[in-house]
């Protein structure tokens, strides 16, 4: 009798029937996730429920995250999202399963799942002056799937979404507007800094602000996102950049990256867009603010040239506060814009960047400055507060 069962087992692993494969897609799977259950306080490694796929979407194991900044305003109360919530954005892995219409991606294929979604068929993703297509979540910041609901249980308690991603779980179900394929030779540890962190620097110079070969600019804020756009400012062919940040570490990796200044606004005694406007004689063609203050946005403005400079917000603004200015600084010919992922439409642009990373177009390495295990986050959250780090990437599982 036992030989029979374990005979009949084996036949099923080898040659699972249709009904059976159906069973596998739909059973909810138990896992390992960092859940944050409010504000001001430490990520929670907990056991999870993870729902099965419904129509149109996609189950991913999770191989790798990294640790960005917006979650951690998310954690710091900077952006108001619904507890109890499981964050995480920037991150790469393998489908495990797929609902229903999805044909674009099988599993065991590897992806990236994309915080700036592409429907494609939304007014949007149809334009070629924007990217940011409708059925995104950033604005809403309502931490639920497009149909409502949740994928994740924790304690018998629903437990929200961060940008349709939430990819601090060992697996996670995003919509299949939300995920792209790609090359299945990439390193997940490595490629996951283009589901945010790089293209997002990168593409802010090259998609969004078009810079020039010979243009002088600023770069506000040099960390995990600011890197990537000295790094696109070299590649633009930009005759001068110039790096500001209070972190002389920092500085000093920028300028490995293809930074030509440096400067520590705390070194002087006055605006630090007058320094940069002494620097240049009349203010850079170019500024991008990977801060994320209110302060160091209008410092990027001013510091643009007064009649042709163009100024990037990249940095997540604080919730809830509003900007003063000198209307000037608009009239005189100042362009002030701002650049969601780059300005890259997702699905389109990410396995272009894998290929591109692929073909040692750029690199990812000096970036990655810790690699942790999935348990240690609340270390990396604390190396990245106290500016220990560029990017943090944690481990989940092998890729």
């Amino acid at each position: 009798m036992r030989l029979e069962i374990h005979s009949k087992a084996i036949q099923w692993l080898l040659h699972p029937s249709p009904h059976s494969r159906t069973w596998c897609q739909e059973r909810v799977i138990k896992c390992k996730a960092a859940v944050l259950w409010e504000a001001h306080t430490p990520f929670s490694i907990e056991e999870v429920e993870v729902a099965p796929p419904k129509a149109h979407e996609v189950r991913i194991k999770i191989v790798a995250t990294g640790i960005c900044r917006s979650d951690d305003h998310v954690a710091t109360g900077g952006l108001v999202w619904p507890f109890p919530i499981i964050l995480g954005h920037e991150a790469a892995g393998v489908v495990e399963s797929v609902g229903e219409g999805v044909t674009s991606i099988k599993p065991g294929e590897k992806v990236i799942p994309l915080f700036a979604p592409q429907c494609g068929k939304c007014s949007c993703c149809l334009s070629t002056k924007g990217n940011l297509c409708i059925n995104n979540e950033i604005g809403s910041g309502h931490g639920l799937m497009p149909d409502g609901t949740t994928r994740f249980t924790c304690k018998g308690k629903a437990v929200h979404h961060f940008f349709g991603t939430s990819t601090f779980s060992e697996y996670t179900v995003v919509h299949e507007s939300a995920v792209a394929k790609i090359d299945s030779a990439a390193p997940l540890e490595k490629v996951c800094l283009l589901s945010c962190g790089f293209s997002t620097g990168y593409g802010a110079v090259v998609q969004t602000a078009k810079v020039e070969p010979g243009s002088t600019c600023a770069v506000f804020g040099v960390g995990g996102v600011g890197l990537p756009v000295v790094m696109g400012c070299k590649a633009a062919g930009a005759s001068r950049i110039i790096a500001v940040d209070i972190n002389n570490e920092k500085l000093a990796k920028a300028k490995e990256l293809g930074a030509t200044d440096c400067i520590n606004p705390q070194d002087f005694n006055k605006p630090v867009h007058e320094v940069l406007i002494e620097m240049t004689g009349h203010g850079v063609d170019y500024s991008f603010e990977v801060v994320g203050l209110i302060e160091t946005m209008n410092a990027a403005l001013a510091s643009c040239q007064n009649n042709y400079g163009v100024s990037v917000m990249v940095g997540v603004p604080p919730a809830g506060q509003m900007i003063t200015l000198d209307p000037w600084l608009i009239f005189m010919g100042r362009t002030w814009t701002g650049s969601i992922f780059g300005g890259w439409k997702s699905k389109d642009a990410v396995p272009k960047l894998v290929a591109d990373y692929m073909k040692k177009k750029f690199v990812l390495d000096p970036l990655i400055t810790h690699k942790l295990p999935f348990n240690k986050i609340n270390e990396a959250f604390d190396l990245l507060r106290t500016g220990k780090s560029i990017r943090s990437v944690l481990v989940l599982s092998d890729s």
